[in-house]
């Protein structure tokens, strides 16, 4: 019983996150009963869908020991530089991959610039990454631009009018045919961090660098491939975004920042390092998504729901450090004695 027990809780806690979701969307629905509606499941995938590449990237950076909060301006700056860009080019708006190859490139640029500064110049990550989001930001509303781009180029805006499914009468919701590649973005991030070198590689950093080191963990290397990644995914979620709003505001995104961290620490990940999944990450952005969507739904103030999710990621590491110091503690114990 204790074994299955275990399993549907799950390595990471993904079972717990589940039931709390699933409670959750119990009492709101109690208290509203049009949560209720294919309308507010879509609203919700909506807008998980939006910040989903974002989570995938901090949770490889999370999983490896760091911490990165540069991941919002490097977004919206590859989305904008990618849609001036297009604008000036109309080959580069024939088909809607250029364009996220194109941002996908921007943002693994920038994400090498936070991987020189921590692992080139052994900057903490959480200096590093604050130096790069002012630099990043700087140079976007400085030199690229700092007006709004409302009309979308080419396959760019046919994609923010593709629809996988509509429903409603008079007042439709269309949920966006996005969610298809993220989910496929999500599996590929689960079997590189499941499956490959690279991602056994990322665990064994973030538990132990040392001790990752003494094996034959190539540490520098391992560092450049994860800023690097989280740059591109960061791209992906920037680009995501402005297809979603359909407009490209270099004054959006950033400041978004504690959703997203918190989604993917409720979904498991450890500060610590070493800890964290896909799956869980997913239920993080899920829930958020739940509570955000559910307290507009309740006619509650946007300040509470800043609240509430801060509440939410308090309470995450707090359990974390707990976890931690009963892990310490039979090792102290043994060493005293």
């Amino acid at each position: 019983m204790t074994r299955v027990l275990g399993r549907l809780r799950g390595a990471n806690n993904e079972g717990v996150l589940a039931l709390l979701i699933v409670v959750l969307a119990l009492v709101v629905g109690t208290v509203a009963p049009a949560f209720w509606s294919a309308a507010t499941a879509i609203n919700l995938l909506a807008s998980a869908s939006a910040t989903i590449a974002f989570a995938l990237g901090a949770l490889v950076v999370l999983v490896s020991g760091g911490i990165d909060v540069s991941f919002m301006a490097i977004g919206i700056f590859a989305a904008y530089a990618t849609l001036k860009a297009a604008s000036g080019a109309g080959w580069l708006s024939a088909t809607v991959w250029l364009p996220f190859l194109l941002a996908i490139a921007i943002g693994v640029l920038l994400g090498l610039l936070n991987a020189g500064a921590i692992a080139g110049l052994k900057i903490p990550t959480l200096i590093a990454t604050l130096g790069t989001q002012g630099i990043v930001r700087g140079v976007l509303i400085t030199f690229v631009g700092s007006r709004v781009i409302s009309d979308l180029p080419g396959a760019v805006a046919d994609l923010s009018t593709s629809y996988l499914v509509v429903v409603g009468g008079r007042v439709q919701t269309p949920l966006t045919i996005l969610v298809v590649p993220l989910a496929l973005l999500c599996v590929a991030i689960a079997l590189v961090l499941n499956r490959t070198l690279l991602g056994r590689s990322v665990y064994a950093l973030g538990s132990d660098p040392e001790s990752a080191r003494r094996v034959g963990i190539p540490v520098l290397r391992t560092q450049v491939m994860v800023y690097a990644l989280a740059g591109g995914l960061a791209a992906i979620g920037g680009l995501c975004h402005v297809v979603l709003v359909r407009e490209a505001d270099p004054f959006a995104l950033v400041g978004g920042e504690l959703d997203v961290i918190a989604a993917v620490v409720l979904g498991g990940a450890s500060i610590f390092g070493g800890k964290g999944s896909v799956t869980g990450t997913v239920l993080g952005v899920l829930l958020i998504s739940l509570i955000n969507n559910s307290l507009i739904l309740l006619g509650v103030p946007g300040s509470w729901q800043r609240a509430a999710v801060g509440l939410l990621l308090l309470v995450g590491v707090s359990v974390q450090g707990l976890q931690a110091v009963r892990r310490r503690r039979p090792a102290i114990l043994e060493a005293i004695s």
